[in-house]
């Protein structure tokens, strides 16, 4: 039994006619009787009762039907699987750390879906790649880009540190502050500059990586740090937020490329969807 034979025996069923079904197939009917007979024989049963005006299915002919129109479609559906696959362009996307997961992953659905071959992956900003979702700081030379996000950084604190009564934080208020540092934080350096010209320091208890880690640790109540402040981070629980007075700190997170391409310029549209 082969799936050729399954089709013309399916076309013979749904017309009710070797003729016809024939003629659906773009087949001669002398080929269409003889795949038909050769299926019984497989199957040692007769699928039609042959009569003047066409062909009624028998009994086992009705219950081979819904099975035959399942394996053709399953057979068509490997096909469409793999043919899909050989079409589909990789798409190499650099991200650097912290960006947000719920905003990430709303902006990489509409990416793939405004791109339908295209077969996302996600790398390392700092490996090479088709494009990069970046802080601006981080862009080259040889890089265009267009700008998705702009947030303040705002101190995180504990919710029961005295500081948290203050409506904003001062210098003098950072001095000998229990600190977590997250480098790399191109904020955290600016912050640390004009902390030392000022003739303050902070008292650093822990260095990391993460915006995650880091809110988790204030969230423990070991010291306070400095964060991005988009949505998913403000509604942490137990934490809140304050601004530095007379310092402001900001990232501006941009879509860069190397080269422009039909791809990338579809992209772009679905970044300025994405803009805030």
């Amino acid at each position: 039994m082969d799936l050729r034979s399954l089709k013309y025996f399916v076309s013979v069923y749904q017309q009710r006619s070797f003729s016809a079904a024939a003629k659906a197939c773009f087949v001669a009917q002398p080929s269409m009787s003889f795949a038909i007979a050769q299926l019984e024989g497989n199957l040692q049963t007769t699928l039609f009762n042959r009569h003047a005006r066409g062909v009624t299915p028998t009994i086992t002919g009705e219950r081979l039907f819904p099975l035959a129109q399942q394996l053709l479609g399953q057979a068509d559906a490997i096909a469409t699987l793999f043919t899909e696959n050989s079409l589909k362009q990789a798409f190499l996307l650099g991200v650097t750390k912290g960006l947000g997961v719920e905003r990430m992953s709303a902006l990489l659905k509409d990416f793939t879906a405004s791109q339908e071959l295209m077969e996302l992956t996600l790398v390392s900003h700092s490996q090479t790649c088709d494009a990069r979702i970046i802080m601006k700081e981080e862009i080259e030379e040889n890089e265009q880009f267009i700008s998705i996000w702009k947030e303040d950084y705002l101190l995180a604190l504990p919710y029961n540190h005295v500081l948290s009564l203050k409506e904003s934080i001062t210098l003098a208020d950072l001095d000998e502050l229990p600190f977590i540092q997250r480098t790399p934080c191109v904020a955290w350096s600016n912050l640390n500059d004009t902390l030392t010209l000022a003739g303050f320091s902070v008292d650093i208890r822990a260095k990391i990586q993460t915006i995650d880690y880091a809110l988790g640790l204030v969230q423990a109540g070991l010291g306070c740090a400095l964060v991005p402040a988009h949505s998913e981070i403000l509604n942490k629980p137990e934490v809140v937020y304050r601004p530095i007075e007379g310092l402001r700190l900001m990232r501006e997170i941009v879509f860069a490329f190397q080269q422009s391409t039909a791809v990338i310029e579809q992209l772009q549209q679905v970044v300025i969807k994405h803009r805030r």
